[in-house]
């Protein structure tokens, strides 16, 4: 017995906490994102080439970059009014609670407990004689119990739990990093839907103009009807493109007006075009190695492989012993006035021992299923740290092919503005019909639609790289963690 308690009293001084420790994964051994080396700067497209910079830093509030008030408030309302935030939000407030409860379990537990009894008692009970007597019975007590930790299961289920506020911090932070990145990407849509739009108008103008001349001509016998039944083809087609632009439009505000919290009809957007938007031409893109600190949705992985990892800890000491001690101090007396004198105070001692003998195999397998849960925690963080580094390298590549998918729109813009000049001149001096000058008019506005979208490209696609390098958020918390409170 002395052995026993002298065992037990060694544990609770040394405070042993069974299971496997937690340390951070290493990040990836790599010193660029791409598998060639990235050029320092994209092709020069309408005189705008963006420069890579591992030196400069990406900006808590990085759609700034792009310059645009309308941008900028649209940002705002969202961050103010988005449900999804809100309810983010609340899981992490949650999650803090839930750790809060889980601390009170360190300390003693106090309950004031109170009775009042009347009872019928007969002395025939213990082999007495005699009439049975009825009295009251009033008990006034506190009730102390405590739980010693002595080898850490409780250590690790807040540990467990402390993780799991980690995850749901990040968790919140990744949720205004997707909104605010789908903010600037619905809004570069809508810019681009919009002059996408007004170009089909263009044409759409000028082939009207150009079936009518057909229909002139046809009545005067310059044309045949299969001629005049192309152009009606033509402009069939070219208005058929419309529509779905337009509903693309509708689809794009309305999901805009989710995203700020208010139902289409009140959302009261701004109308953006690209104009309002300017591309950001100095483009931070932060070091490999720092990458796995600053994606939250990496830091998310970690936070639940470090919650598995406690899981562990919990598992193995449910193994082990486990000892409550309790105390009731308190007074019982069979009259109100006599509560709490010297004769009316009763107390006891307690301690429970609990040592799992045989569970049928149960403990032994939760530890084990408690392994599995960690070793493929640990396999999805591996995955979500190799995806987020082929959405960086998807992105660096994507804002080098969209320049150069620029310059040649541009190119090509140039081309038909020279040939629609010169169509233009040719009119004029009678060595040209209308007809040409239309087509040519045609080409330069389909052109135009595909520079539209090379820019709407180009600026979305920079949207999606301040996105897959986590956004700039550790700059509003000390050493990159991000706060509980």
């Amino acid at each position: 017995m002395k052995s026993t308690i002298a065992i037990l009293i060694a544990g609770m001084m040394a405070g042993c906490t069974v299971g496997p420790d937690f340390h951070r994964p290493e990040s990836p051994k790599a010193t660029r994102y791409t598998e060639n080396p990235m050029p320092p700067q994209t092709a020069a497209a309408g005189g705008v080439s963006q420069q890579f910079s591992e030196k400069a830093a990406i900006p808590a509030d990085w759609w700034k970059l792009f310059h645009s008030k309308k941008l900028d408030m649209l940002v705002k309302r969202s961050l103010d009014g988005s449900p999804t935030l809100d309810a983010a939000r609340e899981t992490l407030i949650q999650a803090q609670q839930d750790l809060a409860a889980a601390l009170g379990l360190e300390f003693p537990t106090v309950d004031l407990a109170g009775s009042a009894e009347r009872q019928r008692f007969s002395p025939a009970i213990f082999g007495g004689s005699g009439p049975p007597n009825i009295f009251n019975l009033y008990n006034a007590s506190v009730k102390i119990s405590y739980g010693l930790d002595l080898f850490g299961g409780l250590r690790r289920q807040i540990e467990s739990q402390r993780a799991q506020v980690e995850y749901q911090a990040y968790q919140y932070q990744g949720a205004i990093l997707s909104l605010t990145a789908n903010v600037v990407t619905a809004a570069v849509t809508e810019a681009s839907l919009r002059e996408q739009i007004a170009a089909t108008k263009g044409i759409i103008a000028a082939e009207k103009k150009q079936l009518r001349i057909i229909r002139n001509q046809l009545k005067l016998g310059g044309v045949s009807q299969s001629d005049l039944l192309l152009q009606k083809g033509q402009l069939a087609q070219t208005e058929a493109t419309l529509p779905p632009l337009e509903k693309s439009l509708s689809q794009v505000r309305h999901q805009l007006a989710v995203y700020v919290g208010m139902t289409p009809q009140n959302a009261n957007l701004p109308e953006i075009t690209l104009a309002d938007l300017h591309l950001p031409e100095d483009v931070p893109v932060s070091l490999p190695s720092k990458l796995a600190e600053q994606r939250p949705d990496i830091r998310a992985s970690m936070a639940l492989l470090h919650e598995a990892s406690a899981q562990v800890g919990v598992a193995t000491a449910n193994l082990y012993p486990q000892i409550t001690l309790s105390a009731n101090v308190g007074s019982m007396s069979t009259s109100t006035g006599s509560m709490f004198s010297n004769n009316t105070n009763i107390w006891s001692l307690a301690g429970n021992l609990t040592q799992p003998i045989f569970h049928g195999g149960q403990l032994k397998a939760q530890k084990k299923a408690a392994v599995a849960a960690y070793k493929q925690a640990y396999a999805q963080y591996r995955s979500t740290v190799l995806q987020a580094f082929k959405n960086v390298a998807d992105s660096l590549r994507a804002l080098d092919a969209d320049a150069a998918a620029l310059k040649a729109n541009q190119d090509a813009e140039v081309s038909s503005k020279d040939a629609l000049d010169l169509v233009r001149r040719q009119y004029s001096l009678g060595a040209a019909s209308y007809l040409s000058l239309l087509a040519s008019q045609r080409q330069y506005q389909q052109s135009r639609i595909g520079v539209i979208q090379a820019k709407a490209s180009r600026m979305a696609d920079t949207a999606a790289l301040f996105q897959s390098l986590g956004g700039g958020w550790w700059h509003k918390h000390k050493n990159g963690e991000v706060s509980d409170d």
